[in-house]
C-alpha cells in the first residue's frame, strides 16, 4: 500500500492523474503528526518513505467510492504501510502493527467510524519458501487480532492477491504462487480478495505503475460497494478480477 507508481530510480515523478487528485471536502488523511489534513499523493508520504514515495492505490480508490456513491460522506484515510516488511512484523509488539492500532484508535476519536482495512502485502514473502508457506496462518492471525485489538470482529478486509512478477524477476520472488494460493484461501467473515494479476507493472517488474495503481483502487473500490458487508458472512471464496 505503499505506492511505487511514478517511481523510477528511487524517485517519484509528481505525475497525479484525475483519479488521484484531491478532493479537499471528503477525502482526508491521518498524516504521520496525527493531524487530519487534505489527502495528496503521495498518500504515504513521510509515514512510510520519503523520496521513494510514490502513488498508491488510496486516493484512486476514495474517489471511486464517491463517484459512485457522493452521499457516502466523508472518507479518512489513514495510512499504516512499512514497505518491505514480512507479515512476522505485523504482530503484536511490533512497531508497524502497534503503529497501526494506534493510528486506527485515533481515527475513531470526534465520531469517526472504521470502515475497513485495505490490505495489499506480500511480496517480501514470496523471496523464502519458509516464509511463504506460513504466510496464510499468520495472516489470518494478524486480522483476527487486529479485529479483537479494535473491538471491531466483523472488521471489513480487502486483500489483494498478489500479481506474478515479470521475467527475469519472478527468479527472486520465486515462491508467489505459494502465497498467492495462500491469500485466496484466506476463509474469514468479511474478507473478500481483489485479484492483481496481469496489472501493469514498472521496470521493476514487481510493483504496479500509476495506471495500475488506479485499475487496482478501482477494483477495491468495487468490491467494496458490491459487497456492502452487510451479512455476517458472504462467499469469501469470491475473488474480483481485472476488467476486460
Amino acid at each position: 500500500m505503499a505506492g511505487q507508481g511514478g517511481v523510477h530510480n528511487f524517485t517519484w515523478d509528481g505525475i497525479i492523474p484525475r483519479e488521484c487528485q484531491p478532493n479537499p471536502n471528503n477525502i482526508l488523511r491521518l498524516s504521520v503528526t496525527i493531524k487530519w489534513e487534505i489527502a495528496h499523493e503521495p498518500l504515504n508520504y513521510a509515514v512510510d518513505c520519503l523520496h521513494n514515495c510514490g502513488v498508491g492505490p488510496g486516493m484512486a480508490f476514495a474517489n471511486a467510492i464517491l463517484k459512485q456513491d457522493p452521499n457516502f460522506g466523508v472518507i479518512g484515510l489513514v495510512p499504516c504501510s512499512k514497505s518491505g516488511t514480512g507479515i512476522h512484523a505485523w504482530i503484536r509488539g511490533n512497531m508497524p502493527y502497534d503503529q497501526l492500532i494506534s493510528r486506527a484508535k485515533f481515527s475513531l476519536k470526534h465520531g469517526g467510524t472504521i470502515r475497513g482495512l485495505l490490505w495489499f502485502h506480500g511480496e517480501s514473502d514470496t523471496k523464502d519458501k519458509y516464509t511463504a508457506r506460513y504466510y496464510k496462518a499468520k495472516v489470518i492471525k494478524f486480522i483476527q487480532d487486529l479485529r479483537d485489538d479494535l473491538n471491531s470482529p466483523l472488521l471489513p478486509v480487502i486483500v489483494v492477491v498478489l500479481r506474478y512478477p515479470k521475467e527475469p524477476f519472478d527468479r527472486k520472488f520465486k515462491f508467489v504462487n505459494v502465497v498467492r494460493q495462500a491469500q485466496m484461501d484466506i476463509d474469514l467473515p468479511n474478507v473478500i480478495k481483489v485479484d492483481a494479476n496481469g496489472l501493469p507493472v514498472e521496470s521493476d517488474g514487481l510493483h504496479l505503475t500509476t495506471q495500475g495503481q488506479i485499475q487496482l483502487g478501482n477494483m477495491m473500490a468495487q468490491a467494496f460497494l458490491n459487497t456492502k458487508f452487510q451479512s455476517l458472512k458472504f462467499d469469501s471464496n469470491k475473488i474480483y478480477h481485472m476488467s476486460s
